[in-house]
């Protein structure tokens, strides 16, 4: 007679954990497919008993709340734009039910993507995510977020970009990898997207990886951002260590002085309001505002027809 070891025991009674029960896998994709847009295959009432047999009860009152609570907190992380938060909680408090059904979660964490529904609209959502590695684009995420663009326009869904992204991965194992060349494909999944495309910036939005998270400059209808915004070339702090390292080292008080520059830089570029002066920005919103202003730029965008160029097919860097 033979006996199980407790090790072998314990790795399956883990593994059998960490897997989906069948009830979950149907809800998933019940999930995934209510998702897709339609005509006539579901009313709306249909879809409200849906999701409130699966947990999910609208509360406009309680978004409320939480946009206002979410305002309060960026007008104080408005002092350290290093602090990292969880990108999702954002999306929550805009889409309905704050029900965010994410896709590819454990893959390339520090971008997030996933479905969504704003006033009854299916939209796709792709979003830097803070709490991980900054939000920072490197190889696997560009990847990650060009396969789900390309998903959402070969199905008509419509973008919605939250931006808080302090460029690119640096190192020589990125390098080496091609990040530029998988970086592209991000840029060009965005840039031949022809269904709505809507841009939020939170934070953070420098140098090349502004441009590729559906800046203005890649044909994205709507462009908003926060008052906390800093859309640079680079961040404050880095910006003054390249033009002014040596005049701040022979300064009498080093610290004083690169302060005053920073401040300086803050005032002069790395704020929305510039940005909105030259187009790149349609319109600076409060966080409470979001979810009004997207509902209002999708409905304004439901007849959108864009057209690209007569050929067969893009050249996307593969």
């Amino acid at each position: 007679m033979t006996t199980k070891s407790p090790a072998r025991t314990a790795k399956k009674s883990a593994s059998a954990k960490a897997r989906p029960s069948n009830h979950e896998t149907l809800l998933m994709t019940l999930t995934m497919l209510d998702m897709m847009p339609k005509v006539g295959m579901i009313s709306a009432s249909e879809m409200h008993a849906r999701l409130l047999h699966m947990g999910y009860e609208r509360d406009l009152r309680s978004i409320q709340r939480q946009l206002e609570v979410l305002s309060t907190q960026f007008a104080i992380e408005r002092d350290d734009s290093s602090k990292p938060y969880d990108i999702r909680d954002i999306i929550r408090g805009v889409v309905d039910d704050a029900h965010f059904f994410e896709v590819h979660e454990a893959f390339a964490p520090n971008l997030v993507v996933g479905f969504a529904r704003i006033d009854g609209r299916s939209i796709g959502i792709v979003a830097n995510q803070p709490a991980y590695y900054a939000g920072v684009l490197d190889i696997s995420s560009s990847e990650k977020g060009a396969r789900f663009v390309r998903f959402c326009d070969a199905f008509n869904i419509p973008l919605i970009t939250f931006e808080d992204v302090p460029g690119f991965l640096p190192g020589v194992t990125q390098e080496h990898g091609g990040i530029i060349r998988h970086g592209a494909k991000l840029l060009f999944a965005f840039c031949e997207a022809t269904v709505p495309k809507i841009t939020v910036i939170t934070r953070k939005a420098y140098g090349g990886a502004y441009c590729v998270m559906a800046s203005k400059h890649i044909r994205t209808d709507f462009n908003f951002a926060y008052p906390t915004a800093e859309i640079a070339v680079m961040g404050a702090e880095g910006a003054m260590n390249v033009l002014h390292g040596k005049s701040i080292a022979i300064a009498p008080d080093p610290a004083a002085r690169k302060a005053e520059l920073v401040a300086e830089y803050n005032e002069k570029f790395a704020n929305p309001y510039i940005a909105a002066e030259f187009g790149f920005i349609d319109e600076v919103i409060l966080p409470r505002e979001t979810r009004q202003k997207l509902v209002k730029a999708l409905a304004f965008l439901e007849t959108k027809r864009d057209t690209t160029p007569p050929k067969k097919h893009g050249n996307i860097p593969l």
